[in-house]
């Protein structure tokens, strides 16, 4: 409810919302009324001279506006009359051009024209010579197959004939070779079992002693003393000037073909390998002519240092061929070897010297075993077909250029180097250089 107080009896009186909107419309459109009728009276007494003068102002603005706009449009008008006319030259010049154009292009049409038909009369003739040529060469090609079949058939005839002969050539061989087969297993069965492997002892013993030149200060004997409990088969020593650089303990292990029990090189290694420490051997070596049928062992000097350290087995024909190379090898560390004694008898701390002598003997090792597969490559191929002889030599090149590696690691290994880090043994060394300077 909104309360209302009147304002002449000052009494107030309550209306609702409805009845208070309709009073305070019917206020703002009285009051909206005259105040137009204000307004309209204020109009209709406006001095008419003023109306006048704004009338004559309007007027004149609107003729200083029409001329403005005629002075514009005279502009305009030139403006188009004059682009009017550059565009009527441009026309005139763009056209002279274009037919310009068209004459040049006529002409150049004319003269590829003429040309065209020049190329056809010349290329008419060329197809022609070179027909005529092509025919020549035909013949000439006709001639020479002619020739070549001629050729053909006289070496195929030569051929034929070279085949039949190494046929005949590899079949004499084959029969040899199955002689000599059928020989050696009539010879095994012919023999008892202690008798093979003498056989092979005595094989060896005859093959060292044939070569001894070789080996003039060396010592090969049979390993009689047993009082470990076991021996080996043949004793190794080589010296040099009274010094022993190198030790190799055989052992020749072969059975026969009808043997029931049927041994393996494993089985032996283990033997080895006391009866050298037991000996004080360096190099441990079997001589076997066990497992025959294995590639393996077939194919040359097998390395067995992952099983124990350097160790070998070998067939009985490269008995010579591996003491010749682990002379020619260790002879490289006599040196070395000599002082390496003379350190350990004066109780010199020689634990890096050792080990770098180590390292280049594991180096070594490692470059003849490289060495030693490919001669197994080697020797595996020298009982194949001629064919083959190219691969051989390429495997006794590798073979040279490891053993080369090895000789140059060899030569390049110093008392310098192997004293590096170790200052005890170079203090020594050099104790014992100033000696000799002293004593001399």
């Amino acid at each position: 409810m909104k309360e209302i107080k009147c304002p002449k009896c000052q009494s107030v009186f309550q209306v609702d919302e409805a009845d208070y909107a309709s009073i305070l419309s019917q206020v703002k459109n009285s009051e909206f009324e005259a105040e137009i009728n204000r307004r309209i009276n204020e109009l209709k007494t406006l001095n008419k001279a003023e109306q006048e003068t704004n009338i004559l102002k309007a007027q004149q603005q609107y003729q200083e506006l029409l001329s403005k706009k005629e002075k514009d449009l005279n502009s305009k008008e030139q403006e188009i009359n004059r682009l009017k006319l550059e565009l009527e030259n441009l026309v005139r010049t763009k056209k002279l051009e274009i037919e310009t154009e068209l004459n040049k292009k006529d002409r150049e049409i004319n003269q590829l024209k003429t040309t065209i038909a020049q190329n056809d009369n010349n290329l008419r003739i060329a197809i022609l010579e070179e027909q005529n040529k092509s025919q020549e060469v035909l013949k000439e090609k006709d001639r020479k197959i002619t020739e070549l079949t001629g050729m053909i058939s006289l070496e195929k005839s030569e051929a034929a004939l070279k085949e039949e002969s190494i046929k005949k050539e590899f079949q004499l061989q084959l029969k040899q070779k199955q002689e000599e087969v059928d020989y050696y297993k009539d010879l095994k069965t012919k023999m008892s079992t202690k008798m093979v492997g003498e056989t092979l002892e005595e094989h060896c013993s005859t093959e060292f002693n044939r070569m001894r030149p070789l080996f003039p200060f060396a010592y090969f004997e049979k390993d009689n003393d047993a009082s470990g409990g076991s021996k080996g088969d043949f004793i190794f020593r080589d010296y040099d000037n009274g010094f022993e650089y190198l030790s190799i303990m055989f052992e020749m292990k072969n059975e026969m073909d009808t043997t029931a029990t049927k041994h393996r090189n494993e089985d032996f290694l283990k033997k080895l390998n006391d009866d050298r420490n037991a000996k004080k051997c360096e190099y441990a070596v079997l001589v076997s002519l066990l497992e025959a049928d294995s590639e393996l062992y077939n194919t040359g000097i097998v390395d067995m240092s992952h099983r124990y350290p350097k160790m070998y087995v070998i067939r009985p024909q490269f008995f010579i061929p591996l003491i010749t190379l682990l002379v020619q090898t260790s002879k490289k560390t006599i040196e070395y070897q000599r002082q390496l004694e003379a350190a350990r008898s004066q109780s010199v701390d020689i634990t890096n010297f050792e080990n770098q002598l180590n390292d280049f003997k594991d180096k070594f090792a490692y470059n003849y075993r490289l060495a030693s597969e490919k001669f197994k490559n080697a020797i595996a191929e020298i009982d194949k077909s001629i064919d083959h002889l190219q691969k051989i030599k390429e495997a006794l090149l590798g073979s040279e250029r490891n053993l080369r590696l090895a000789n140059d690691k060899a030569d390049g290994l110093t008392i310098k180097k192997l004293t590096r880090g170790n200052p005890t043994m170079k203090a020594k060394f050099e104790e014992a250089r100033i000696k000799d300077i002293t004593e001399e």
